[in-house]
């Protein structure tokens, strides 16, 4: 063999062939530079707060078509191709008056959109529900009662869910109602900035409406610097609540009750009338999600309620008619900062220090 004929002999015998082991690894044919995709879509109950956190992540939000026919059917379809991409779908399981929708309106609303993703090639499905509904429905308190909130998580699942991202649940057993991953965010933060960012003339005291919201209010009370109180409540029945007494001083200071959700406001309306016939000097009520159903509104207001200040966040549409003592903060950055590390596969706990389990 010459010396141009062995060269050319070793040269080809250099050159890596397509799918074979080279150094011990498979050099594949195929293009490897695929780039993720990150997709925010919005529910007919949560548009709003869906535009405020795609803002938040510098997105557009997906166009979808969101419909309710005459039958009161759902429908929905992606105005855009999403195939491979990891698809956020912002969606409280709460009604919404102004969009004519029920929570059941809601939650199927948010089922025929995840169908909608898995069968468009969507990459991963995350639901984002800021207020999971039916989450009070965690365990049966009388015979022949469902677990509606595991009824849910099955049925989010069953429809090919990858992901749920949510916040301040009712339980903690409702993560377990799940074999996805549950990510559980917490308004913790940013409503206790609230506070300290306030001037108030009293001394503040933090006060939980039950026992089974204590370790949330002895939290709170450690995160503002002030000291804590706890009230003894008995619920006869369904959404009706009666406050025994307080186990703390309120006497000459203003009490903040601190709670998970508003709905009726049947429990704090009473708590309020409790801690003020205990001598406090004013209330302000703080919970993460204002649900405000029934009668809310008229019991709410400054005449009637005595409560100087409602603090709630967005997580469930206001409806019309809201008092003048309400004030709503936006949790958008905190869910746009989870969607984010979601996305790129990092710790959504190290927001919140760790401390986004609360119960």
């Amino acid at each position: 063999m010459s010396t141009v004929e062995q060269q050319r002999a070793a040269s080809v015998e250099a050159e890596p062939a397509d799918d074979v082991e080279q150094q011990g690894k498979i050099v594949s044919s195929l293009p490897q530079d695929y780039t993720k995709r990150l997709m925010v879509f919005g529910g007919r109950c949560s548009m709003e707060l869906a535009a405020r956190i795609a803002g938040q992540l510098d997105v557009d939000l997906g166009q979808v078509d969101l419909r309710t026919f005459a039958d009161g059917e759902v429908y929905c379809r992606y105005e855009e191709s999403i195939r491979g991409a990891d698809v956020f779908l912002i969606q409280s399981t709460a009604g919404n008056e102004q969009q004519d929708m029920t929570p059941n309106d809601a939650l199927m609303e948010l089922l025929v959109m995840i169908d909608a993703a898995k069968g468009a090639s969507a990459h991963r499905i995350i639901a984002v529900m800021p207020w999971y509904g039916y989450s009070r429905q965690d365990k049966k308190s009388s015979p022949r009662e469902p677990i509606s909130a595991r009824v849910v998580a099955q049925t989010l699942e069953a429809v090919g869910v990858d992901r749920v991202l949510t916040m301040d649940l009712h339980s903690g057993q409702v993560q377990g109602f799940f074999s996805k991953p549950v990510d559980h965010m917490t308004a913790m933060p940013m409503l206790t900035q609230y506070f300290m960012d306030q001037a108030f003339d009293e001394e503040l005291v933090i006060v939980s409406p039950d026992a089974g919201r204590v370790k949330v209010a002895r939290n709170f009370a450690r995160k503002v610097g002030v000291h804590w109180a706890v009230m003894e409540k008995e619920r006869p029945a369904q959404q009706v609540a009666e406050i025994g007494y307080i186990v703390g001083d309120v006497k000459g200071k203003t009490a903040v009750l601190v709670d998970d959700m508003i709905d009726t406001a049947g429990t704090l309306t009473a708590a309020a009338r409790t801690v003020l016939d205990e001598g406090a000097a004013r209330v302000i009520a703080c919970a993460t999600h204002g649900v405000f159903s029934g009668p809310a509104y008229e019991r709410l207001a400054l005449d009637a309620s005595g409560i100087d200040r409602i603090v709630v966040t967005d997580t469930v549409p206001l409806r019309p008619g809201a008092p003048d003592n309400i004030t709503v903060l936006s949790t958008a950055q905190t869910l746009a900062d989870s969607i984010r590390r979601i996305f790129a596969d990092d710790s959504v706990s190290e927001i919140f220090a760790g401390e986004n389990q609360l119960f």
